[in-house]
């Protein structure tokens, strides 16, 4: 008779403990990225709203001697720049304010989020922006003339 060899059984003990932390560190990623891109655009909005706010602010500046006499509508260039930087501080968010054609103003901010848990693969920050203008129009009966 032929002795087969004895086959030993693998240990196989604390496999699953292998398994359940790579698994948990990919969730833990996974979940971090979430957080943190969701952050992001939560600040990208931020940041062109704080835009919009700054260039609606700033084009409420008209010139007052061609507006009451009917003429084109132009932006005071120095009061509409100061109104829409003065909005930017006080909103806290740093931007740049530039005057096109002389009836749009343009802004642009730049902002920084700081990651909550990317900061392990080592993003630490995202830098976010944000961009809008306001077009002075006249207009008679909805119509722009």
């Amino acid at each position: 008779m032929m002795r087969h060899p004895v086959r030993r059984q693998r240990d196989e003990r604390g496999a699953i403990s292998v398994w359940f932390a790579t698994a948990s560190l990919v969730m833990i990623i996974l979940v971090g990225m979430t957080v943190d891109v969701g952050g992001k655009v939560h600040a990208q909005q931020q940041a062109r709203s704080a835009a919009a706010q700054a260039a609606r602010t700033g084009a409420q500046e008209v010139q007052g001697s061609t507006a009451i006499r009917g003429e084109e509508l132009r932006v005071d260039i120095n009061a509409a720049k100061s109104a829409a930087q003065g909005y930017l501080n006080a909103a806290g968010v740093e931007g740049s304010v530039t005057v096109v054609n002389g009836d749009t103003l343009i802004v642009r901010t730049t902002d920084t989020y700081d990651s909550k848990f990317l900061g392990i693969i080592g993003l630490d920050s995202m830098r976010v922006t944000g961009e809008a203008s306001a077009r002075l129009i006249r207009a008679q009966g909805g119509i722009e003339r």
